[in-house]
Order: C-alpha cells, then sequence, then structure tokens
C-alpha cells in the first residue's frame, strides 16, 4: 500500500549515505537520484525511503508523533538494523526489546536530522 516515506534532511549526501549504508544488508541501494530528493530500496515496486531537502527551502523538522517503520525478518534483523544506526551516527530512542509480548519486537531510532525511524518483527 505504501510506495515511499519522505524524511526531510538537511544534507543530501550525508542522507543519502547514512540510509544507504543502513539498510545495504537488506538489499536497499540508490535509486532514482533527482538532486535534491533521493529514493532508496530494494526495487521500483517495493516501498522505498526517500531523502528529501524541504521544497519550500527552510530547514527540515521531524514532526512530532511522526515515525516511518521498517519490518524486519526476525528479531536478530532489528537488533542488527538498530545497532547499525547507531554506529552511523542515529540517536536511541528506545533499544531493541519485546514491546508487546510474544507479538512485538521493536527498536527506535533517530536519524541524524531527527527523523523517528522504527525496526521490526511481529510475533
Amino acid at each position: 500500500m505504501i510506495g515511499y516515506a519522505t524524511v526531510g534532511v538537511a544534507d543530501m549526501e550525508k542522507a543519502k549515505a547514512f540510509y544507504c549504508a543502513l539498510f545495504e544488508s537488506e538489499g536497499a541501494k540508490l535509486g532514482t537520484d533527482l538532486g535534491r530528493i533521493a529514493f532508496i530500496g530494494t526495487a521500483r515496486d517495493k516501498p522505498m525511503i526517500a531523502v528529501c531537502t524541504p521544497y519550500n527551502g527552510e530547514a527540515p523538522e521531524p514532526g512530532n508523533g511522526n515515525m516511518v517503520a521498517f519490518p524486519a525478518r526476525d528479531k536478530e534483523t532489528v537488533d542488527k538494523l538498530y545497532n547499525k544506526a547507531m554506529e552511523l551516527g542515529a540517536s536511541d530512542e528506545g533499544a531493541p526489546g519485546q514491546r508487546i509480548p510474544d507479538r512485538f519486537y521493536g527498536a527506535y531510532v533517530r536519524d541524524p536530522d531527527g527523523n523517528k525511524l522504527c525496526f521490526f518483527v511481529f510475533g
């Protein structure tokens, strides 16, 4: 249902490097790059993350309550993505852990621009 989610960034090169490195192990790569917006994903027909500088030229501002959640294959992948994000300069918003017993395991970070991300697995 979702084609892509966009997060505003201040530095395109830094953001592309962060997201490409973060999801490299999942097979994602930089796809279309139009200068002020770039798409990172595994295929055009799969959901992607887009990074962009705001169209109005003002500073990007993460929304309060906004978050982009990325499904993982298993708990180990959640842990791996969380740790990779932290290595790449993300800040902690909730270390990996069981959030809903036997149902939801997740981890939360903020990217270098303050956008909140979740890595999760159900079951």
